[in-house]
């Protein structure tokens, strides 16, 4: 053995305990399933499909949280079917745009679960309305192993999508879980970006983030002497005359018939105020560029956030040799919220083909590296533009 490899298993063995200093027994090392509450009643902020069998699923993470999720099933399906796995948007629960695009793509033949991320919604984790960079995407991965064991799915073809600060955190467990075949990241959002750097990065200098951790941590210290996490606030009910037009396409949505739901975040008191503590110092999808497995990027046009999409598109990379599976498609006119929920410009009709192509239901014809309309050279990932 080289001494670069008795390095590698060296710290394998330390950071997984393999070594027999503190050794546990399986049964204090199992993670137990909680008890959650579980509405028994069609919640959604959608109608029911009469296509798809809808039910109820739990599932344990590596923290030891148990995740709620929404399982739609093709009505009449048999065999392993290609499955993924839906959450966001950030702040948002599984019965409003994670559950849309899960019953939609399974109307389209693919077994899916959208799911609450820890803390949230109908899953476990205390405290409650908590985010954070690390937990949030082994959520991802906790949804990946509850697919890959289920007896109705190819583990080999599963795929996930992540919608507004979830495609982000999609991207960034794409990067670390490769079976993750396939991922779309919608109208995505770089959750650490914007916590650290603000809005188009207008507060990315140290005297801004100096501010908001002194803030923060005023914060924390209050939250403990009072023994319970104050919440940051939701989408506001009422707008000033000057809000700008991103936060009114959000007031759209989460409050109103729309998009309101009582278990969302942000349509009501919304996450805890020292949620933003970690992505500070986290930054998400460091690694992106060493994906292996597709993604796809989507966003409209119009977005605020259109930024994040194209930023993290830019760190996506396609290995010599291989056929390009890196996508950017960009929605003519259409705003962030616009593919929240709106499915007539959501482009779901490309979604499946995307996720055909790269799980392995069927063959689609994709652009090559030649016609690909903005490729930076050979092994760079192609460019669409739906019109």
């Amino acid at each position: 053995m080289n001494i670069t490899k008795l390095l590698i298993t060296g710290l394998v063995a330390l950071m997984t305990g393999m070594t027999d200093l503190h050794a546990s027994s399986p049964k204090e090392n199992r993670n137990d399933m909680e008890n959650l509450t579980l509405t028994k009643e069609w919640d959604k902020t959608f109608p029911k499909s009469d296509k798809v069998d809808h039910s109820k699923v739990t599932f344990v993470n590596r923290y030891g949280i148990t995740l709620a999720a929404d399982m739609y099933k093709p009505k009449g399906a048999t065999g392993k079917l290609p499955a993924i796995a839906v959450c966001g948007p950030f702040g948002a629960v599984k019965e409003q745009a994670a559950g849309l695009y899960a019953q939609e793509m399974a109307e389209r033949g693919f077994l899916t679960i959208a799911f609450d991320p820890s803390f949230t919604g109908e899953s476990g984790g205390t405290p409650r309305y908590m985010t954070s960079p690390d937990i949030n995407t082994e959520d991802f991965s906790a949804a990946v192993d509850y697919l890959v064991t289920n007896p109705d799915v190819d583990p080999e073809r599963v795929g996930i999508i992540g919608i507004c600060g979830w495609g982000g955190i999609g991207i960034n467990a794409a990067a670390a879980d490769p079976r993750i075949k396939a991922t779309l990241a919608s109208t995505m959002y770089d959750m650490s970006r914007v916590t650290a750097n603000g809005y188009f990065d207008a507060d990315d200098n140290a005297e801004a983030r100096n501010a908001l951790r002194e803030q923060l941590a005023t914060q924390r210290t209050e939250d403990y002497i009072n023994g319970t996490p104050k919440l940051g606030g939701g989408v506001p009910d009422l707008l000033p005359d000057d809000a700008p037009k991103f936060l009114r396409d959000y007031h759209d949505y989460y409050k109103t018939k729309r998009g309101y739901h009582p278990r969302s975040l942000n349509s009501n008191g919304g996450r805890n105020a020292t949620s933003p503590i970690p992505w500070i110092n986290f930054p998400l999808m460091s690694r992106a560029g060493e994906i292996e497995n597709a993604v796809m990027i989507l966003h409209g046009e119009k977005a605020h956030s259109f930024y994040f999409g194209s930023d993290a598109y830019k760190k996506l990379t396609v290995a010599p040799g291989k056929e390009n599976n890196k996508l950017f498609m960009v929605i003519p006119g259409a705003s962030h919220t616009d593919l929240y929920d709106q499915k007539d410009i959501i482009p779901f009709a490309e979604i499946e083909k995307f996720f055909n192509e790269y799980l392995g239901k069927k063959n689609m014809n994709l652009p090559s590296q030649e016609n690909a309309g903005e490729c930076n050279s050979m092994h760079s990932p192609a460019f669409l533009y739906v019109r």
